[in-house]
């Protein structure tokens, strides 16, 4: 393990300076490689707009080329695609957030989450290279883009994410919760292969005999857990119940906040809820962009897990090992509803209604 100081904000600037450095280190994975700033630079073409992959609160991301096993600036379209994550200059908090980041995924390797290949970290400079995800957010394809998602693409990302969340919990050395589970945060490779990234808010779980950590509320309005919101007490229930509302917003297409719809549908999961438990009316959550050419068991099936990550009682909610459970069979269902007259005869009577 090589180790880097964690730095600490001095008390009359927002910004970090090496010279306001703490004791505190943190530990880095040996297989990390280390990037020089201008190495970084220069495999992105200079930060230029081009290479541009997304913005977020975080910073913005380019794409950019490096040589396979090493650090050194490759031409665009040879050696190793990599997403370059710039740091913005906020602070504390930015910097808690790369340190979380380094920390988590550094230290974390699994098929469902994003590769951390390597940092930067010279002078304020703070940046993260990754694994390029070629198919970039499943936030674009279901909300973006005017072709709908196919359901059977749907059911396999949702089974990826879960597998990739059930690691955090239950398989990994020391359970991790993620907090910020959302459509943006999980990116996808060229086969629609589901991976996590964005580990700046993950946090550790509870330890011994605890039941939850207590930390300040932060997270995506509209994907948080309500028990959350309110105590602050957060467990690997309160990930659970994310889970629930992307399960949501892949089998209908609506995102779990949105002002431009109807009065009473603004928010997805209250909306939901009525349709949610029972058997007769789920067919009116499936993404009316589908036409029918979804599975009438896997949707059943769907609602029914969203259901249960959504119970407002945290105990109640699956694990996300049974979560994967129910999912595994979902993508290969072909029980398409368009050839059902049970789901023709439901088409007719929503038109009528």
């Amino acid at each position: 393990m090589s180790t880097v100081q964690r730095t600490k904000r001095s008390s009359n600037t927002g910004s970090i300076s090496p010279s306001s450095i703490v004791g505190e280190e943190l530990k880095l994975a040996a297989q990390l490689r280390r990037f020089t700033f201008n190495e970084l630079k220069c495999a992105t073409r200079n930060f230029r707009p081009e290479s541009l992959l997304g913005e977020g609160g975080f910073g913005c991301v380019f794409k950019g080329w490096i040589e396979e096993n090493g650090t050194a600036p490759m031409k665009p379209g040879t050696g190793l695609t990599v997403a370059v994550k710039t740091l913005n200059h906020d602070g504390l908090q930015g910097h808690k957030e790369w340190v979380a980041e380094v920390d988590f995924l550094g230290n974390l390797q699994h098929p469902h989450l994003v590769k951390l290949v390597g940092y930067c970290i010279e002078d304020d400079q703070r940046l993260l290279v990754y694994e390029f995800m070629p198919r970039g957010s499943l936030e674009n394809h279901l909300f973006r883009r005017s072709f709908p998602l196919p359901w059977a693409i749907r059911m396999k990302i949702a089974l990826g994410a879960a597998k990739g969340l059930a690691f955090l919990h239950e398989e990994a050395e020391r359970p991790v919760i993620y907090r910020d589970f959302k459509t943006s945060n999980i990116l996808l490779d060229a086969e629609y292969n589901a991976k996590l990234s964005d580990f700046g808010l993950a946090k550790d779980g509870p330890e011994g005999d605890k039941t939850h950590v207590s930390t300040r509320v932060m997270g995506t309005y509209g994907y948080a857990a309500p028990e959350y919101v309110m105590t602050g007490h957060l467990t690997s229930k309160s990930d659970v119940y994310s889970f629930g509302v992307v399960l949501l917003e892949m089998m209908s297409g609506r995102r779990s906040m949105d002002k431009n719809r109807p009065n009473g549908e603004h928010n997805l999961v209250e909306w939901a809820r009525p349709y949610l438990g029972e058997r007769r009316r789920f067919y009116r959550l499936v993404d009316p962009r589908l036409e029918g050419n979804f599975s009438i068991k896997g949707a059943q099936k769907t609602a029914q897990l969203a259901h249960a990550c959504l119970s407002r009682d945290p105990k109640a909610r699956p694990l996300m090992s049974q979560v994967v459970e129910v999912l595994k069979p979902l993508p290969n269902l072909k029980d398409m509803a368009s050839s059902s007259y049970f789901f023709q005869s439901m088409r007719q009577e929503r038109a009528a209604s």
